[in-house]
């Protein structure tokens, strides 16, 4: 009985040990003595005692390998890449993921410092910012073609930060100042400009408007008058005195505003009882020369045109 109970132990041993589970998205390599034997995939599997044995196991999931890279720009500038490629293995060629890369993350390395170094030396260091996706799909391309080989495919390949020597950041930063600085200071050169002709503007508006305020009281001034003499005239009073009355009247009037206000310092000239025949016969003296001034200035315009007509 005891020796059947040992045989017994010893058959549930051996057949615990020949089962085993390969997790989800995880391939297993099983060897017998040595020699490949078989792909098992996720789930209970099955195989022989201590004939067979689970050499690797292989995660089928995407995974990332960060690698940064250093080269030299066409313009002679050191830049460090940080290039990130998205992978995964083939179910249909774990065999070849297995058995034909020592190690593969290296492998992938390798040819991504090959390719980066061939490209990035063609661009100057503005089109290495400009055209980053151009060496990522450049990556993708040549590292694709290269690992499919063995068993390997290439999901993704980015380019995920460009880091030039610090120097070099700072005299970028100092450039974009300056021409941020370019810029706004031409916006401000406009901004006065623009300022300076609607302030022009609004003044040329306005002292339009003050003439036209003071021909209009003037207009008022005449109309008054006319019609203060015609009002005198028909109380029988003749035109020369009417508008003489009507200088005294605005000679006083003058002379009571101005003495209203306290602070105003009033001047009264010597005259006599005709200095408003005067004042009024000087107005009309000057009045008729003018008139006569611009008769003589219209009669000349008048014999140039003539003359160039014919």
């Amino acid at each position: 009985m005891i020796g059947t109970y040992i045989i017994i132990f010893i058959l549930v041993i051996l057949i615990g040990s020949g089962l085993f589970i390969v997790k989800q998205q995880t391939s297993a390599v099983v060897e017998r003595f040595g020699k490949y034997q078989s792909i098992r995939q996720a789930g209970l599997n099955l195989k022989i005692p201590i004939i067979d044995k689970i050499s690797g196991r292989i995660s089928l999931r995407i995974q990332q390998l960060d690698v940064i890279v250093e080269t030299k720009t066409k313009d002679d500038v050191f830049v460090h890449l940080k290039i990130s490629v998205q992978f995964l293995v083939q179910k249909n060629h774990v065999y070849d993921a297995f058995y034909k890369l020592q190690n593969p993350h290296e492998q992938i390395t390798a040819f991504i410092f090959d390719v980066v170094r061939a490209e990035v030396p063609k661009m100057i260091l503005d089109d290495v910012f400009e055209k980053k996706d151009e060496v990522a799909l450049a990556i993708q391309r040549d590292l694709k073609e290269a690992m499919l080989n063995y068993g390997y495919d290439i999901i993704k390949a980015l380019v995920t930060d460009i880091d030039p020597d610090e120097n070099v950041k700072i005299a970028m930063n100092r450039i974009n100042a300056a021409e941020r600085e370019k810029v706004a200071a031409q916006h401000e050169g406009d901004a006065q400009r623009i300022l300076i002709v609607e302030r022009a503007k609004a003044e040329a508006e306005g002292k339009r408007l003050q003439g036209k305020g003071i021909a209009d009281q003037r207009r008022e001034i005449a109309r008054g008058l006319e019609e203060s003499v015609d009002v005198l005239n028909r109380a029988g009073i003749n035109s020369q005195e009417a508008s003489a009355l009507i200088v005294i009247t605005q000679h006083y009037d003058t002379l009571q505003s101005i003495g209203s206000d306290t602070n105003s310092n009033l001047i009264l000239l010597p005259n006599n009882p005709n200095a408003a025949s005067s004042m009024l016969n000087d107005m009309v003296t000057s009045l008729v020369a003018a008139n006569k001034i611009n008769e003589s200035s219209n009669k000349k315009k008048k014999e140039l045109g003539d003359k160039d007509e014919k």
